[in-house]
C-alpha cells in the first residue's frame, strides 16, 4: 500500500494495481484532482514524478480498511477464531505469492 511505502512513482503504481502506465496515469490524475494524492519532483531525480496519500487518502484508506474488516467479520459471524485466522494468513501467502510472481 502507498501509505506504507516512501513516495513512488506512476510505474510501481501501475505494477501494484497490474494496470499499464497510462491506466495507472489516469487512476492518479483522479485521486490527485479527488485529494487523496500528492504528486512532486523526486528529490532523487528531478525528472521523475512521485506520488504520497495526503491526509484525505490516509482517511479513505482507512475507512476502506474499516469496512473490509466489518465486512469479513459479517462473513466469518460463524467461524472460529481458528478458521478466520486461517483464512488470513492462507490470503496473505496468496497475495505474497501474486506480488512475487508480478515482480
Amino acid at each position: 500500500m502507498l501509505a506504507d511505502r516512501p513516495p513512488v512513482g506512476v510505474n510501481e503504481v501501475a505494477a501494484e494495481l497490474g494496470l499499464d502506465q497510462s491506466g495507472a496515469s489516469r487512476m492518479i490524475k483522479d485521486a490527485t484532482a479527488a485529494g487523496y494524492l500528492a504528486p512532486a519532483r523526486s528529490a532523487v531525480d528531478r525528472r521523475r514524478r512521485t506520488i504520497t496519500v495526503t491526509a484525505a487518502g490516509e482517511e479513505l484508506l482507512a475507512a476502506a480498511h474499516r469496512w473490509q474488516e466489518q465486512l469479513f467479520a459479517e462473513l466469518t459471524e460463524d467461524w472460529t477464531p481458528r478458521q478466520r485466522q486461517d483464512l488470513r494468513r492462507s490470503l496473505r501467502r496468496l497475495l505474497d505469492r501474486a506480488r512475487r510472481a508480478g515482480s
